[in-house]
């Protein structure tokens, strides 16, 4: 009676549907069901732009058509008016031109109706473009004459709406096509080997222990199977061995214990926020440096030596960090190193990367001689759509390539990538920036972690270029190695003050560059124009980056003490990140610490960083200082930063950056 329900169960399983089926339903649906949602996006997305043209376009025709009616035209000639309104609606962009009087009186109009589109009426009927009506005064000197109502004409808005719409449907189609034929070639060579697997378990299940002795490949299977069981057991207690030990190491020190540099964790860690993060995503080149033959000279000289010959190494590529603004190092394997230049071009890191191989180059080969000895280093230019994993990639392969020669080499990735400008390009940027006043003040608001309310706007600069607007963080680290950033912040800090005159309840933080806080001139510039500025200079906050405490100690200390004098708060900037202790909190006045965006990227999936942050906030708020971050891009982030105790948040998930003004 058991045999035969058995036999029952099992005919019943042969109609289930298989595995591979399924995978092949679920994921097939849910790679059409993406498909579809992107092209709804597209499509909204689109149609809203294109909704924002055609209301800019009739304001823009309505402006120009009021500003002519009012001075080149006598707008009180209706022969006059009529000529004009004639002229601009002949053009064929517009659906309707109208100049009404003060009674609502048409003085002279034009209209026309939506017909011969070459689009279908069934998409036009679906797009259903809103017709926006743009609106000017007639005015002739004091006196108010109308007004002008001006409708642009869509066509070419479903012209282009109708072409981006079809295109993005036969791509989707296509690449679901192709898509769906690569899934199912996959899914039956992957799951190939199953069948073994089901027909041994069906043995087993008949209790046909035979098949282990005749079938030699079952047993075999059978073997592997327990083995690679085994193994993923096995690799499992490793990684979270590894994971404890790396959280551990974290929590002690964030920097490699011989060299001094910043660990792998740690730097791998920072170059994924300068890399991916959308707020401070920015060009630049990653260098990655290996000693050759240092096993052979490990074995040679001794442990004691070749940690000598590291630190040494490890100096000389921080003070080569130190010298480029913003940039940082980190040793990532035995001889292996790393270096990040934000903002560079890859023909300048070229440069500077030969630069420092050749100084490497000397000092490896002083500890070594008579060993011949060389260092190899690749380079990768960041890119936008460049995520870690392939800027690193990039960069190994370009090391690789330079690792051929025997002697001393760099070798750059990219070569056909598309080049950014270069030092000398930005230089010329730059200044004429700074002297034409091609600059734009930005505000970003930080959020107070407890009610959620703006507890200040931080400022920053954006700058005009041949390719548009810039953010900041692409334009500053160049500034900073020009030495030009004193000018931008003295245009900073007067464009702040003058909002906080027109503003009395705004409160702004503005952050002073390396070169800033060094300069003798512009410290007392900045204590010059803040005292002569009365008490709004109270709700100004001056932030000092912890690279600058770390190299111009005491300039920050003469710069802080004279602020504190003024009554001007202090924040130490982008805290975490210049290596050093506590110490200055208890020599230097400063009212609050604005977390690193490096430590708060991730912080939902990093325990160390949240213990990290918990030991700051709590050593701070023993000090009466305040405890910001910034960087917050996502909400499972925020809710993380709520119970570690922070006073305040900033990051494109709390507030994007918008133009002052606006």
């Amino acid at each position: 009676m058991a045999r035969m329900q058995e036999t029952l169960q099992f005919a019943r399983q042969r109609g289930v549907i298989t595995l591979r089926s399924l995978l092949l339903l679920f994921t097939g649906g849910l790679l059409l069901l993406v498909l579809i949602a992107a092209v709804s996006v597209s499509f909204d997305r689109f149609r809203d732009y294109m909704t924002d043209q055609l209301r800019g376009h009739s304001q823009d025709g309505a402006t120009a058509i009021g500003l002519s009616l009012s001075n080149a035209i006598d707008g009180r000639d209706p022969v006059a008016a009529a000529s004009l309104v004639d002229a601009v609606f002949d053009s064929g962009r517009y659906l309707s031109v109208v100049y009404i009087d003060n009674q609502g009186e048409e003085v002279a109009g034009r209209e026309t109706s939506l017909r011969e589109l070459k689009v279908p009426g069934w998409f036009v009927s679906l797009a259903d473009l809103p017709l926006p009506v743009g609106e000017a005064e007639v005015v002739r000197g004091w006196s108010r004459l109308g007004k002008v109502r001006v409708v642009s004409h869509p066509g070419r808005a479903y012209e282009d709406l109708w072409k981006v719409t079809s295109r993005t449907v036969a791509g989707s189609v296509l690449v679901a096509g192709v898509g769906l034929i690569g899934l199912f070639w996959t899914m039956t060579r992957i799951l190939r080997p199953l069948r073994a697997v089901e027909i041994q378990a069906q043995a087993l299940g008949r209790r046909d222990f035979r098949r282990r002795v005749d079938i030699t490949s079952t047993r075999e299977l059978n073997q592997v199977t327990r083995a690679m069981n085994q193994m993923a057991d096995d690799l499992g207690q490793l990684f979270e061995g590894q994971a404890k030990l790396i959280q551990h190491l974290r929590k002690v020190n964030n920097e490699d214990s011989v060299t001094g540099l910043a660990s792998r964790r740690a730097f791998e860690q920072r170059l994924k926020v300068e890399v991916e993060s959308e707020e401070r995503a920015a060009p630049g080149v990653l260098f990655l440096i290996q000693l050759a033959d240092f096993a052979r000279y490990n074995q040679t000289y001794g442990r004691e030596e070749a940690d000598r010959l590291l630190v040494s190494i490890g100096d000389a590529i921080g003070g080569f960090s130190r010298g480029h603004s913003d940039s940082f190092a980190g040793r990532l394997t035995g001889a292996g190193f790393a270096v990040f230049l934000p903002g560079v071009s890859r023909a300048d890191g070229v440069i500077w990367c030969r630069q420092l191989l050749d100084q490497l180059d000397g000092i490896y080969s002083d500890f070594s001689a008579p060993m011949d000895v060389s260092v190899h280093a690749g380079i990768a230019q960041a890119a936008e759509n460049r995520n870690v994993r392939d800027l690193m990639a990039a960069a190994d392969e370009a090391l690789r390539q330079a690792q051929a020669d025997e002697a001393s080499t760099c070798h750059a990735a990219d070569a056909d990538r598309l080049e950014h400008y270069n030092s000398e390009t930005w230089r010329a940027i730059i200044k004429q920036a700074i002297r034409d006043g091609w600059l734009s003040l930005w505000l970003q608001p930080m959020v107070g972690k407890g009610d959620g309310d703006v507890l200040f706007h931080q400022v920053f600069s954006r700058m005009k270029t041949p390719d548009g607007w810039v953010k900041a963080n692409i334009f500053v680290p160049m500034a900073e190695r020009f030495g030009m950033t004193p000018d931008i912040d003295r245009w900073v800090l007067t464009r702040s003050l003058a909002l906080l005159r027109e503003q009395p309840d705004a409160q702004l933080a503005m952050t002073l560059g390396v070169v800033s806080v060094a300069s003798d001139r512009f410290r007392t510039d900045l204590l010059e124009q803040l005292a002569m500025a009365g008490p709004e200079r109270q709700r100004l906050q001056v932030g000092v980056s912890e690279q600058a405490i770390h190299h111009h100690r005491v300039q920050v200390g003469l710069l802080v003490r004279a602020l504190n004098r003024l009554q001007v708060p202090v924040i130490v900037d982008r805290f975490g990140v210049g290596g050093v202790p506590f110490s200055y909190l208890r020599n230097l006045r400063f009212q609050a610490l604005r977390i690193d965006s490096s430590f708060i990227h991730d912080i939902d999936s990093h325990e160390d960083n949240r213990f990290y942050l918990e030991s700051v906030a709590t050593i701070a708020h023993s000090r009466g200082v305040r405890v910001y971050v910034t960087g917050v891009e996502t909400e499972s982030e925020y809710s993380v930063l709520g119970g570690i105790g922070v006073d305040g948040a900033m990051g494109y998930h709390l507030g994007r950056p918008f133009e002052a003004g606006q």
